[in-house]
């Protein structure tokens, strides 16, 4: 997609939609603007070898975390050796007259430079890469915790990201929490690891109205079962945070919203019912480091199985009790609950008869699960 099919806030975007100055409607191509594709990956931690590439200067005093991220280096760098830029070749084969543009979930790169201008170079080298590979459509990506994790990474992320997402969008684009339209539907972009709660607010506001809204996320906003229960938007527990989770949940349930996020490494869904509306929760993982996680395999599903993984996992911690009553909060809502470690390439597809997302298996060619979203 080039420039052409980006225009500034149109009458008729602010009649459908009655959104606010600081959202751009996007020009369809292809069907038209109801009905149009997104070709999507999950977390990327896109890396290269050797490590000193841009790891030699990263130091963690910490042996246990030095040791957890330099495993986590070869990882990348191996997955990265053959089986991600299939991934990425697949990803480009998926995109249609009628794909707008491709997501990307965050934790686009490792981190962990140790030098805040290799991290600025990590940044653009790896933007650089994707759109190398998957052509003009414009790439958007969402703040995930390795974008920011690093020696003053997170200042160089929130100067450089912003102007770049401008490029791809079009449009001025001042923070890393932002949104824009196509058609008639919102897309929203929200930084967990700095919630912006203000703007988020505002961007609910000026979308009103919208057929779907889609809030772009790393981190889930649906709690996920797991090793870390509570990374996640607002998730931290105290009182302050569960009031403003709980403030959140209310108004995305209100608007029926789809939750596109990463962060677990899974291929998780979610489709939650409560607070006087709907949350459907679509989480996403190309962290593709071994050739039978193209295999879709469902290791947990059905509410009864939400919490699990933590009950037996974190028994022991004080704030066990706590935890487990996070997700009771949930689970009566859960109409559809499945977790699968597989990795790949996913396609958005949108369209006035609903909204699915077709999974691809690693470099499959074809459609290894659909998932009905709308």
């Amino acid at each position: 997609m080039n420039r052409r099919h980006f225009i500034a806030l149109s009458l008729t975007g602010l009649m459908e939609l009655g959104i606010g100055a600081n959202l751009s409607p996007v020009l369809a191509r292809g069907k038209g603007k109801d009905s149009y594709s997104i070709v999507i990956l999950g977390d990327t931690h896109f890396d290269t070898e050797p490590e000193s590439v841009y790891h030699s200067d990263y130091l963690e005093p910490n042996q246990r975390l030095n040791k957890i991220q330099r495993d986590e280096f070869a990882r990348n760098g191996k997955m990265w050796r053959e089986l991600c830029p299939r991934l990425v070749k697949r990803a480009h084969d998926l995109i249609t007259p009628d794909t707008q543009m491709v997501f990307q979930m965050g934790d686009l790169i490792q981190g962990d430079c140790g030098n805040p201008s290799v991290h600025r170079r990590f940044l653009d080298d790896t933007i650089n890469y994707f759109k190398h590979q998957l052509g003009d459509l414009p790439f958007v990506t969402v703040t995930g915790n390795h974008d920011v994790r690093g020696t003053k990474a997170e200042a160089v992320y929130h100067e450089y990201m912003p102007g770049r997402m401008s490029k791809e969008l079009g449009r001025n684009i001042y923070k890393t929490t932002f949104g824009f339209t196509i058609g008639k539907d919102a897309f929203l972009f929200v930084d967990f690891n700095r919630p912006d709660d203000a703007e988020l607010e505002r961007l609910l506001r000026d979308t009103q109205g919208a057929r779907y809204t889609f809030v772009v996320v790393h981190s889930p906003i649906v709690p996920y079962d797991g090793g870390f229960p509570r990374w996640f938007f607002h998730g931290s527990g105290n009182k302050k945070e569960t009031e403003a989770r709980r403030h959140f949940r209310r108004l995305f349930a209100q608007r029926d919203v789809v939750v596109l996020c990463g962060h677990t490494h899974k291929t998780e869904f979610f489709d939650w019912y409560g607070d006087g509306g709907r949350i459907t929760q679509m989480t996403m993982n190309s962290v593709w480091t071994r050739e039978d996680m193209r295999n879709y395999t469902i290791v947990s599903q059905g509410a009864e199985a939400y919490g699990e993984k933590c009950r037996k996992n974190m028994a022991s911690e004080a704030n066990y009790k706590e935890l487990m009553a996070l997700f009771d909060e949930y689970r009566d809502g859960l109409r559809q609950y499945s977790v699968s470690p597989a990795a790949g390439v996913y396609k958005l597809n949108v369209s006035p008869a609903g909204v699915s997302v077709d999974f691809y298996g690693g470099d499959s060619e074809t459609v290894t699960h659909t998932f009905v979203l709308r």
